[in-house]
């Protein structure tokens, strides 16, 4: 439904409806990527852009659906009483208090986290029964033989019990470190890093690529993209 763009900027933001109006006067805000400076231009939020200095606004309630690339050396949590870098630095404030992440990565670990204001997405993206493959590059030191691959590949025992079946597969090898591909389908915590421990090569690098049919791409570490609509098809249909 069209409303004017101040009453949707004082709805969705911390303006009042005067200061909504001032903004849009100086030309500071943006429908579909063209500036507005007309008072009583109308927009509907639900299906038009409006950014405000740059930032997207999004009506009250909306939900928001974001691939983010962490980077290595950021926590997940929304404080640290160390001081440590967060992932919610490398984002808009705003969003730190309204999205949460579906699963987490460690504190030296990168790669895709699924960022949403959706609490039936992050339980269906979580929960140990849905079954769904996330798929790692790892950096490992040493040469494993392929004996202890396949531990990993029909299940290995760790201390929270036998892991599921893994996908592995070798990359390619150096002097010192081997480099693999691995897809679990279970979200302990350190589990690729604990597998690898396990069988005596310790992971010194790892990046999440890809969460079921949401693949990390192009992202480089602190960037982040909207989920698209193929995607939230795909977790839609997952069962639990």
């Amino acid at each position: 439904m069209q409303q004017r763009l101040q009453k949707i900027l004082a709805q969705a933001t911390s303006l009042s409806r005067r200061s909504a109006e001032d903004a849009i006067k100086k030309g500071l805000v943006r429908l579909n990527g063209c500036v507005v400076t007309r008072l009583g231009t109308k927009a509907d939020p639900a299906v038009d852009r409006i950014t405000l200095e740059g930032k997207q606004v999004r009506p009250l309630g909306q939900k928001i659906y974001i691939a983010f690339n962490k980077p290595r050396g950021a926590l997940v949590s929304k404080s640290d009483p160390e001081g440590k870098p967060l992932i919610w630095d490398k984002l808009h404030s705003e969003m730190k208090g309204i999205l949460n992440s579906a699963g987490r990565l460690d504190f030296d670990s990168e790669g895709l986290l699924i960022l949403t204001n959706d609490g039936q997405l992050i339980f269906k993206l979580t929960h140990p029964s849905s079954d769904i493959w996330k798929t790692y590059h790892v950096k490992v030191s040493g040469l494993p033989d392929m004996e202890k691959v396949k531990g990993l590949r029909e299940g290995i025992m760790l201390t929270d019990g036998k892991t599921k079946p893994a996908k592995v597969t070798l990359l390619r090898k150096t002097e010192k470190n081997s480099f693999f591909i691995i897809s679990i389908r279970e979200g302990r915590n350190r589990q690729v890093r604990r597998m690898f421990s396990k069988i005596g090569h310790p992971v010194s690098q790892l990046r999440r690529m890809a969460v079921g049919q949401i693949e990390l791409g192009n992202l480089k570490p602190g960037q982040w993209r909207e989920i698209n609509k193929k995607e939230l098809q795909w977790v839609r249909q997952v069962r639990i």
